[in-house]
């Protein structure tokens, strides 16, 4: 075989480490993103920094955490010890740098690899840091991982902790923005787990005294089967109630302090666990899916030097609770056939509460087995076909892929929509599905019209979330209908089916609605998509005299070439957010039930006109705000 000529001694190179992680960010942040998303990487910058700061509380240093966000600038402020005069500097720009190497000084911290801050400074534009210890500051400033300012020890009267301050490097997180409700679930996650601590957004305090207990109080989104059960313990913590009007499991877990939202080891040891002491407790062998189906629970646990199967923590993957103790499994088992077992004995009105709600899972699962078999063959001969879901390459529990984070399904209503997505999309992490008409209204039905209804069926079937979010096989469900009263109708109508069925892949911020232009201005040099009247208005100015306008009226009528534009590297997502204790229940009956005068009052009252359009037509566009 011929040698590569061009292989030599120059093809090796040694990357600084800010060039590595500004090559790599991925390897460090996950996804990049614009911040439509919960796992942005704008939002791991911040944890990674509110990460040290909770650690020092942990530690028993500082009660209190400043975070504020203001025009794109990050600042955190703890009250700990800060950082040791002398190595400011290396804490923040020398990799593998740090405290907590050392097990005695952070037994049980999330962040052990050293990597952490030094990923915020690198994709930075600007980032400053600053230390007070003893009357004594130290402060240096870098633009993207480059030390620019070295401040000598100064004297002062600033209270003992750590400052740092950032703005994420546009030229890596483009035309980025901090949403308020993803931030604010960040914090008060961090308040859930660490009692006693107050953080304070943006001047806001946010502060829980009893823990999960609170954390699950205030995620719920319906009415419960029975009170929620609080356990804690050494080193674990767990909430537990079923869900009265869901059908899936539904999980918050947590190690030291990280909120794993792909789960891991100690999350299936829950599950697990929760289903021998159940059976052992009514001594009946039920069903596993009876005993779990409708759960709604939090588990958190502190775990020696945890190994997690990326540097963003989303999934523990430590078999064991330290390297010289038990198994995860058997630490969780014993903690809960003592704690749980008791509980039910001391609270005889929920047990019985708890049983009755199994037998009812038996009842449904019995009444849906026939259902369930003709719907799944169906779901799989549909596949084979290709008739609806054209899929990607990568997915989302491909956990070793880089890209799985960027792994999207867009639901499109019409072939012609799906068409022009389809040939546009990139192949490796974007799948299309396509409608088939105006999906059913889902409110107020069973989870029988899921394997019933063809849509549903294959839908759920294309997702993997038949039995909750743990195979989801994409992180972004993308509603993609066209900006008009049809559009907007299967939009509200898909909403529906979400959450009535499948309420926690809303809550976990998995769904969004795509944005696409309605306008194309242009003249002979140049090109502007408009997603908005202003915007055209905007674009007809700077392009001068009797640019070429064009509406666009569906997503049909965009070609893939021009589909490219809004589907890469430029895409434009909604999220789709619950806000803080909304009422699934209450939302649906409003919005999907029967007509009322309020709600026919409340569509009047958000009617938007929007007149002189190009062609001289009026269109009326209903904002649905759920």
């Amino acid at each position: 075989m011929a040698k590569d000529s061009n292989y030599n001694e120059d093809s090796v190179k040694s990357l600084d480490w800010k060039d590595h992680i500004r090559l790599r960010p991925g390897m460090y942040i996950g996804k990049l993103g614009d911040g439509s998303s919960p796992d942005d990487g704008i939002y791991i910058l911040l944890k990674e920094v509110v990460d040290n700061c909770v650690d020092e509380f942990v530690m028993g240093h500082g009660k209190v955490i400043d975070v504020t966000i203001k025009d794109g600038i990050v600042t955190v402020r703890d009250f700990g010890r800060g950082i040791p005069l002398g190595k400011v500097i290396d804490c923040v720009s020398k990799i593998n740098t740090g405290a907590k190497y050392d097990s005695e000084a952070f037994k049980k911290s999330v962040g052990l690899n050293g990597v952490g801050t030094k990923a915020v400074n690198a994709l930075s534009m600007w980032f400053q840091v600053q230390a007070v210890r003893d009357g004594k500051s130290k402060l240096a400033e870098f633009k993207r991982g480059d030390l620019i300012k070295d401040d000598r020890i100064k004297s002062t009267d600033e209270a003992d902790g750590t400052i740092i301050s950032f703005r994420p490097d546009e030229k890596v997180f483009f035309n980025y923005h901090y949403i308020n409700d993803y931030v604010e679930k960040m914090l008060w996650n961090y308040a859930y787990l660490n009692s006693g601590l107050t953080l304070r957004y943006n001047g806001n305090s946010i502060k829980s005294e009893n823990g999960l207990l609170d954390l699950l109080t205030k995620n719920l989104t319906g009415p419960i089967v029975y009170p929620i059960i609080h356990l804690r313990g050494e080193d674990i913590e767990v909430a537990i109630t079923h869900s009265d009007q869901q059908y899936v499991e539904e999980y918050f877990s947590f190690v030291n302090g990280q909120h794993t939202t792909q789960g891991g080891t100690h999350q299936a040891a829950f599950r697990e666990a929760v289903v021998k002491v159940i059976r052992d407790f009514y001594k009946k062998d039920y069903e596993a899916s009876d005993i779990r189906t409708s759960i709604v629970s939090a588990v958190a646990v502190k775990v020696l030097e945890p190994v997690f199967e990326s540097q963003t923590k989303t999934k523990l993957g430590s078999q064991d609770v330290g390297p010289k103790g038990p198994s995860m499994r058997t630490f969780i088992y014993d903690f809960l056939k003592v704690e749980l077992d008791n509980y039910l004995h001391k609270n005889p009105e929920t047990a019985d509460l708890y049983q009755r709600k199994i037998l009812q899972s038996e009842r449904e699962r019995k009444e849906l087995s026939g259902i369930q078999k003709l719907a799944r063959d169906r779901a799989k001969k549909a596949n084979l076909h290709n008739r609806k879901l054209r899929d990607c390459r990568v997915h989302l529990n491909d956990m070793k892929d880089e890209r799985r984070l960027h792994s999207s399904l867009f639901i499109t209503e019409g072939d012609s929509a799906s068409g022009s997505i389809t040939k546009a999309r990139d192949v490796s992490t974007q799948a299309v599905f396509s409608l088939k008409g105006k999906p059913l209204n889902a409110y107020g039905l069973t989870k029988k019209i899921v394997y019933e209804n063809e849509e549903f069926n294959l839908i759920q079937a294309a997702m993997d979330i038949e039995d909750g979010l743990e195979n989801l096989r994409y992180n972004n469900i993308v509603i993609s209908t066209d900006a008009d009263v049809d559009g907007m109708h299967i939009r509200l109508l898909l909403m529906t089916f979400f959450l009535q069925f499948f309420p926690d892949l809303v809550k976990n911020g998995h769904l969004y609605i795509l944005q696409t232009p309605l306008f194309r201005v242009r003249n002979k040099k140049e090109t502007i998509y408009c997603y908005s009247e202003e915007e055209r208005r905007n674009a007809v100015a700077k392009l001068g005299v009797k640019p070429e306008i064009t509406r666009f009226k569906g997503l049909g009528e965009i070609s893939p070439d021009e589909f490219k534009h809004f589907i890469g590297k430029d895409i434009r997502l909604e999220p789709v957010i619950l806000g803080v204790g909304t009422s699934i229940p209450a939302i649906l009956s409003y919005y999907m039930g029967k007509n009322t005068p309020e709600r026919q009052d409340h569509i009047i009252a958000n009617l938007r006109v929007e007149k002189d359009l190009v062609d001289g037509a009026v269109a009326i566009q209903v904002e649905e705000k759920v």
